[in-house]
């Protein structure tokens, strides 16, 4: 039978106290992900995953006193949705232009028999 020993607090020790960044990485992340389709998720996908780096350096320095390490793995999975939706419609207006330039006749066109 094994007994695990929790250590006790000590009275100094702060509470854990939850992270404001963690929720902000969530909404920019779910904002990424919601506008990515249109290419304008870039921005907040990006802004997310800058925060969320910065956000973890501070929950890992905080030795476990600040909270909130499940709000920036949504919010960083949210924001690289967002980036490879936005990345696909990307190519997929690319290809799209391109065929659309390959069936546009070339040239000027003449009536016949001008020179």
């Amino acid at each position: 039978m094994t007994v695990s020993v929790v250590p006790a607090r000590h009275p100094m020790d702060p509470d854990p106290v939850a992270s404001t960044k963690s929720r902000a990485v969530f909404v920019l992340g779910l904002v990424g992900l919601l506008t990515g389709v249109f290419v304008g998720g870039v921005i907040p996908a990006t802004l997310a995953l800058l925060l969320a780096r910065q956000a973890h350096r501070e929950a890992y320095a905080a030795g476990g006193y600040l909270t909130g390490s499940a709000w920036i793995l949504r919010g960083r999975r949210l924001a690289w949705a967002g980036l490879v939706l936005a990345l696909t419609s990307l190519v997929v207006a690319v290809i799209v232009a391109l065929l659309h330039l390959a069936t546009a006749p070339g040239g000027q066109d003449f009536a016949p028999g001008t020179d």
